[in-house]
């Protein structure tokens, strides 16, 4: 399968799964991964954290392929704009909780 048909089929939902698999190193069913198929989750994690997903973590892969760190301060920053973009706080009602 090529990179451009791997990424097309690749929705937010298999990203999610994929790279729970790679963190825990089992499947949602609680199947553990092989080698083989942990090595291929975590280059289509990469692959779609470089591709798709704008992410604002610490640590991601880049467009180019290399790992992308974000200083201390530019980590606190981007969070602080999310906040302040959201200027929310959560609310319950006391039946949800």
């Amino acid at each position: 399968m090529n990179i451009e048909a791997l990424l097309a089929s690749m929705t937010p939902e298999i990203y999610e799964r994929l790279r729970q698999a790679v963190e825990t190193g089992k499947w949602p069913d609680g199947t553990p991964l092989n080698n083989e198929q942990r090595e291929s989750s975590i280059q289509a994690v990469m692959l779609y954290q470089a591709k798709i997903e704008k992410s604002s973590e610490h640590m991601t892969v880049g467009e180019n392929g290399e790992i992308v760190h974000k200083s201390k301060a530019d980590f606190k920053r981007s969070l602080r704009s999310e906040q302040d973009d959201k200027n929310t706080i959560a609310r319950f009602k006391q039946d949800d909780i």
